[in-house]
């Protein structure tokens, strides 16, 4: 592995720990989950494309949190018993809230320009 992608493939594994401990963490406010769900999420599209502009994972990270909260609308029923279980509620969500979109903005943009500062 290159020690460009090695970087970003570590900070995913510190990132989604981070997400779940803070979800352990009563002190710890709701929305952190889900601003480090999205920095996972642009750091996750950083470690497959890192030949890609900066502004490509951004967007795509973007993108996709968008999407995943927006599907939170669609209340299928294989969606429905997808989030019955652990890795469905955490990768799908459990129901759409408009905050989720503002953390998700947050958390990406956060990183976005550390890794700026950092490239």
């Amino acid at each position: 592995m290159k020690p460009k992608k090695t970087y970003y493939f570590i900070a995913v594994i510190v990132t989604v720990i981070l997400g779940l401990w803070s979800r352990q963490l009563s002190f710890v406010p709701l929305w952190t989950g889900d601003l480090l769900y999205a920095v996972m999420c642009y750091l996750g599209f950083r470690f497959l494309f890192t030949g890609r502009s900066l502004t490509f994972s951004m967007t795509a990270a973007l993108l996709f949190c968008f999407g995943i909260e927006f599907l939170q609308l669609w209340q299928h029923p294989v969606l429905l018993s997808l989030r019955h279980t652990l890795p469905g509620r955490l990768i799908l969500g459990q129901g759409f809230l408009w905050t989720d979109l503002l953390a998700y903005t947050v958390g990406i943009v956060l990183i976005y320009w550390l890794d700026r500062l950092i490239s």
